[in-house]
């Protein structure tokens, strides 16, 4: 009977073995796909705790507490607002002996239980133990008011002398919030420009206003304050403030209590950012226009100031003072593609009929591409090597034709060769001309040459133009009519994939003052959801075929989106492809969209794939680009 009993037990422990094995193997391949953070078999001093994260709730003293049973702790990471921390013990035997006890261990946190799974890594990497820096034009200044000034700041803010306030506070359930000088619109996501607030802004605020001008934290007075409550547990979504509402510099004051304000770049990086109380936060150029800001609603409790100490402790109410600008011209601000001033006035949907998407790359492509010719021109000198090399091994007397041949840079490679190219865009196809190439009009789905005429084709970023797959295919049997039985065919597309092999493209390299100059021979720029800018999300109402914008120099997270191109020259109005807005016509810098599928991995390959006649003889990533070298068989 004893003997039954122990092998139940045994089986039962067996069977918990397995399963936390299996869950070790989930956490671990979880941490390597959203985290990076690789795992090894190999056992080690350091581990990676996973659900042992301030993100999770727990403080650093509960996870100390428990990781103590597993020997001597030298050393705990608490990344703020991570789900994992990292922990080094003093020996390879401590680790060891922490991965057999405490793998799978469930703990209380916040009421909650939490199970913790235990994983070796080879070491923490330097990279993690650091603290971020703060996003580009962002700074906080402690200690900017004084425990009188706040105070007084606070009695200032009078929350029941408005009735209309009160329908607000049920709009945002989740924090109270008064405004001054103008009121922010919740419904549009902007404000009433022509109907100020009485009163203006309370007359506490004069002092702190002055100081920010004196010390050149602000240029000029703000005209609009919004002040937000915070209970114990209540945060604000992620957002900018909407940038047609408001000018640069916003400034917002932390009363009452400290909280951590996380800060997201649209390309994934997250900066969490203390604000003690009586701080002083200021944001101006990007992580004032393009990096989302927010604070999450954790329960009681925040991340302290100290990275060596990185842990929860209670929260009491916070209560912010935001001082902005009412702006009262269009933003012409560098970032587009999150910019209300800039972008499309509604992003077109993903083509479902063959005529919509005509109607679709008339717009987005072919007048884009009209409008800016010769400064697209001005940007594409210097061919891409591999290109180079492509035509440098075709014969004497061989013919090539280039269809989508830009400003002609590919034409006069190989002057042993007889050329010819073809564009849609006739502004294009004239620089062509003035160059001495021979060029002329047309569509690259039906090109007026004869069928076999030809030993080599290019078509060198243009079938990621064609918005669907049906058109894309058309594109690339198009090359294969005109090539002769032997002949190839040169293909490059802008990859999904800015980052391959561990190597970041040269587009992702590339800084802002070379952005106009470099910006689709260096690889394909980036993409964001098209999102609200606003202090609240607009969840829900926008479909889920509507094409996302670009933002410039991250990297992709869809394949079909506008990608924004700044044109810098003349005075003339232009807002995307086919509309205009007067309201432009001040600003030097014009903004159109182009559409683009990027391809994945293998995608391009599979596309040639379906042409019955032709085989595809390399394949390979280039620059940020997927590139084919295609054969004609019969």
């Amino acid at each position: 009977m004893e003997s039954s009993v122990r092998n139940v037990r045994k089986e039962k422990m067996k069977k918990k073995e397995q399963k936390v094995e299996r869950r070790e193997r989930k956490t671990q391949h979880t941490l390597l796909k959203h985290a990076g953070i690789r795992t090894t078999p190999q056992p080690s001093q350091c581990l990676v705790v996973s659900n042992g994260g301030l993100g999770n709730g727990v403080s650093r003293e509960l996870l100390l507490e428990v990781l103590k049973e597993g020997g001597a702790v030298e050393s705990l990471l608490m990344p703020p607002n991570k789900p994992y921390a990292y922990v080094t013990y003093a020996s390879l035997e401590d680790g060891q002996n922490a991965h057999r006890l405490l793998n799978g261990r469930v703990i209380k946190s916040q009421g909650h239980e939490v199970t913790l799974y235990f994983s070796y890594i080879q070491n923490v990497e330097s990279e993690e133990c650091v603290v971020s820096a703060l996003p580009p034009g962002l700074c906080v200044v402690e200690e900017f008011v004084s425990p009188e000034e706040e105070a007084e700041l606070l009695k200032a803010v009078d929350w029941c002398s408005l009735p209309e306030e009160l329908t607000v506070q049920r709009e945002l359930k989740h924090r109270r919030v008064k405004h001054y000088g103008y009121e922010f619109r919740y419904d549009n996501n902007n404000v009433d420009k022509d109907k100020p607030l009485p009163g203006g802004l309370p007359p506490a605020c004069g002092a702190v206003l002055q100081k920010c001008l004196c010390e050149g934290h602000i240029r000029f007075l703000p005209d609009q304050l919004t002040v937000n409550q915070y209970q114990s547990g209540q945060g604000i979504p992620p957002h900018v403030d909407t940038h047609s509402a408001f000018e640069d510099t916003i400034l917002s004051l932390s009363l009452g209590a400290k909280t951590v304000m996380d800060f997201r770049h649209p390309d994934g990086r997250s900066v969490a950012v203390v604000l003690p109380e009586r701080s002083l936060l200021v944001m101006k150029g990007e992580s004032r226009y393009l990096w989302t800001h927010g604070s999450e609603a954790e329960g009681p409790m925040v991340v302290t100031s100290d990275p060596s100490k990185l842990t929860l402790s209670c929260r009491g109410t916070r209560t912010s003072f935001t001082f902005r600008k009412i702006r009262h011209t269009p933003c012409d601000c560098a970032y587009s593609s999150v910019c209300d001033s800039q972008r499309p006035p509604s992003p077109p949907s993903l083509p479902v009929a063959d005529g919509d998407a005509c109607r679709l790359e008339e717009q987005f492509v072919h007048r884009v591409y009209e409008e800016i010719s010769a400064h697209f021109s001005s940007t594409r000198h210097a061919p891409w090597p591999r290109v180079r090399d492509f035509l440098l091994t075709l014969s004497p007397g061989d013919t090539l034709a280039d269809i989508g041949c830009g400003n002609g840079k590919y034409l006069g490679i190989n002057p042993q060769i007889r050329t010819v190219g073809c564009d849609r865009s006739e502004s294009l196809v004239r620089i062509c001309a003035e160059r001495g190439f021979e060029a002329f009009v047309s569509d690259a789905l039906n090109v007026p040459l004869r069928s076999g005429g030809f030993d080599a084709c290019v078509s060198i970023a243009v079938i990621h133009h064609f918005s669907t797959q049906k058109r894309r295919l058309a594109a690339v049997e198009e090359l294969v009519r005109l090539l002769k039985v032997g002949g190839r065919a040169l293909i490059y597309v802008w990859a999904k994939e800015q980052e391959f092999n561990k190597q970041k493209s040269k587009y992702l390299k590339v800084n802002k003052s070379q952005e106009e100059e470099e910006e689709e021979d260096s690889g394909i720029p980036a993409e964001r959801v098209c999102e609200s800018v606003s202090e609240e999300k607009n969840e829900g109402k926008n479909s889920d075929t509507k094409l996302s914008i670009h933002t410039n120099r991250t990297g992709f997270v869809s394949q079909d989106l506008l990608v924004p191109w700044h044109l810098k020259n003349d005075l003339k109005t232009c807002f995307t492809g086919a509309s205009k807005d007067k309201t432009a016509a001040a600003k030097s810098s014009r903004v159109f969209h182009r559409f683009y599928h990027v391809f994945q991995q293998g995608e391009l390959e599979d596309l040639c794939s379906l042409v019955k006649n032709a085989m595809v003889l390399e394949s390979y990533y280039d620059q940020g680009n997927w590139c084919v070298v295609l054969k004609k068989t019969q």
